[in-house]
């Protein structure tokens, strides 16, 4: 029986123009990670071949588009979506895209997020845990939220560095560690500013299983009811976050899938590749223990194996 064909949400493209101004700013090790990989769409086809992946949402990882200079940023956004989607024109039965937005310029963002979903045709938005110290739930992106509510858009949270990275991630990679927690932080921040009640329209996706939100929701929850943070009228918060979706990449078995699954559920659960920052052969190795991983229970999913599972889920968040 052939393999089901994996849709993979969190896939990654750089351009030439987008490392050089990455460099020009002094970003020569992203994120405390060795250098900046390559890529190309030949060899991206190449790699979802072989892992039986049928479609990549692409998008641009950290440390996104703004490093300090508005102008520059807004410019660098619109240069990496065209580009983002110009592939996906050419190919759109393999890649679709999601845009990156200049924040925390909220208002080249909204400009740039009209542009991308209006004409360009995105599939969604990336946006990052935190911008220059700025988590999701700051007043200072309700404007763009209420927009992407609006429209019902699909905002795909890619984690990055924390302010003062240096001092907490103790001369290792951040996203072996801090990437992980700045991926709960921020999704604390917009439980308890209430902006996934306000916003109930927006499509959330959050990567690397969560990062560690599976494991503190409960505890998101007891500190909500010790210090009367947030609306008391609110969902509680394992349903709110319950109501977002997750994407696999990372290490998802044999233990953070479990992880997340006794916390949030599975039917909003996707696959994700995290190439091309992941390198093609440890996304061989990931596709491979997805596949050699003791299925979902089909008695409550529906279905026996995780490519089928997270395939129908992203057939639901992507119904055209």
């Amino acid at each position: 029986m052939p393999r089901t064909g994996l849709v993979d949400v969190h896939a990654h493209f750089v351009t030439d123009g987008y490392v050089a101004a990455a460099r020009s700013a002094g970003t020569d090790h992203p994120d405390g990670m060795p250098g900046w990989p390559s890529w190309s769409v030949e060899e991206h086809l190449e790699l979802m071949d072989r892992a039986g992946i049928d479609r990549s949402y692409l998008s641009v990882s950290s440390p996104g588009v703004h490093f300090g200079d508005d102008a520059a940023a807004r410019a660098l956004a619109r240069e990496v979506n065209t580009f983002g989607a110009r592939v996906r024109e050419a190919r759109p039965d393999r890649f679709g895209h999601f845009a990156s937005l200049p924040l925390p310029d909220v208002e080249g963002a909204l400009a740039e997020a009209v542009h991308a979903l209006d004409v360009l045709g995105a599939d969604g938005v990336a946006v990052e845990t935190n911008h220059h110290g700025h988590y999701l739930g700051d007043p200072l992106f309700e404007p763009l939220w209420a927009e992407l509510d609006r429209r019902g858009a699909l905002v795909f949270v890619h984690p990055t560095s924390p302010p003062h990275a240096a001092a907490v991630a103790l001369g290792r990679p951040r996203p072996m560690l801090e990437f992980l927690f700045d991926t709960a932080r921020t999704a604390s921040d917009l439980l308890f500013r209430g902006v996934l009640t306000r916003h109930p329209r927006v499509r959330w996706l959050l990567t690397h299983d969560g990062g560690a939100l599976p494991l503190l929701a409960d505890r998101m929850e007891l500190f909500r009811s010790l210090t009367g943070t947030g609306n008391a009228e609110a969902p509680g918060a394992l349903e709110q976050l319950s109501a977002l979706w997750y994407d696999m990449a990372g290490t998802p078995f044999p233990r953070q899938i479990p992880a997340l699954a006794a916390a949030f559920g599975t039917d909003r659960l996707l696959y994700g590749s995290d190439y091309c920052w992941t390198p093609a052969e440890l996304v061989h190795s990931q596709a491979a223990s997805v596949d050699a991983a003791a299925g979902p229970d089909p008695a409550t999913t529906g279905h026996a194996t995780w490519r089928t599972l997270t395939t129908a889920n992203a057939r639901r968040l992507f119904p055209a």
